[in-house]
């Protein structure tokens, strides 16, 4: 199959589940279902983490490896643990039509930066294809394929999706604007803060099994997460 089709395909079934649960479960399974997600990462993490410190190196390096080790825990465990609070500080006991407004808002905050992959995504191939020499490279020591029409492409996805929620979050449009934009850099800092650490330890994607079915291992799955949510709380 396509690699492209294929990371398509199993994006749109990932998307459709995670937008039933984000609307459906109850807040308790939502927390339970990101602490496995969260566990799941930091042992991709980990296992990542004792292949770059395997090497031989000075007392200085292991210093750097413990911190970047720590560093990494934190960083996943707050973002996720914060993407999973959404429906419990925000909406109790409010209802937004049929589901709790807890959970609209959840699923509002990971549409407005997963959507921001996408635009990215097909703004960037579609203006690599376009554009004579190609587009143009936004960190290519970092991640090549990454461009700064991409990033347009990233905003304007997220802006569009936020917007899109106004009448379910009553945000006006200056604020809805504000917060897809955010969400969209947010989502490219995390994005590129995984890339580095990839290309620090020797690998393309972040899990060498299937289990992700085209889309890279669960760091790469969530790796726009990690920043994101804990910034939008603030303006929620």
């Amino acid at each position: 199959m396509n690699p492209v089709l294929k990371r398509t395909l199993t994006g749109l079934a990932v998307g459709g589940a995670v937008i039933a649960a984000s609307l459906l479960a109850p807040p308790g399974a939502i927390v339970t279902v990101v602490m496995v997600l969260a566990v799941l990462a930091m042992v991709e993490f980990a296992l990542l983490m004792k292949m770059k410190s395997s090497r031989p190196g000075a007392v200085h390096a292991v210093v750097f490896h413990a911190v970047v080790f720590l560093a990494g825990v934190l960083l996943i465990g707050y973002g996720l643990l914060s993407l999973a609070s959404v429906p419990f500080r925000y909406g109790e006991g409010e209802m937004c039509g049929p589901f709790r407004l807890g959970n609209v808002l959840l699923l509002y905050v990971i549409a407005i930066v997963k959507f921001s992959d996408v635009g990215g995504f097909a703004f960037g191939l579609t203006s690599a294809k376009l554009m004579k020499g190609g587009n143009h490279k936004l960190c290519p020591t970092i991640s090549p394929n990454k461009s700064w029409e991409g990033l347009f492409g990233s905003i304007f996805a997220s802006c569009l999706v936020s917007c899109s929620f106004m009448g379910a979050t009553g945000f006006g449009w200056a604020k809805s604007l504000a917060l897809g934009a955010a969400a969209a850099l947010l989502g490219t800092a995390g994005d590129l803060v995984e890339s580095k650490f990839k290309r620090w330890v020797g690998v393309k994607d972040s899990s060498a099994t299937k289990m992700t079915n085209g889309l890279g291992g669960i760091l790469d799955m969530i790796d726009s997460l990690l920043i994101a949510p804990p910034v939008l709380l603030a303006f929620l």
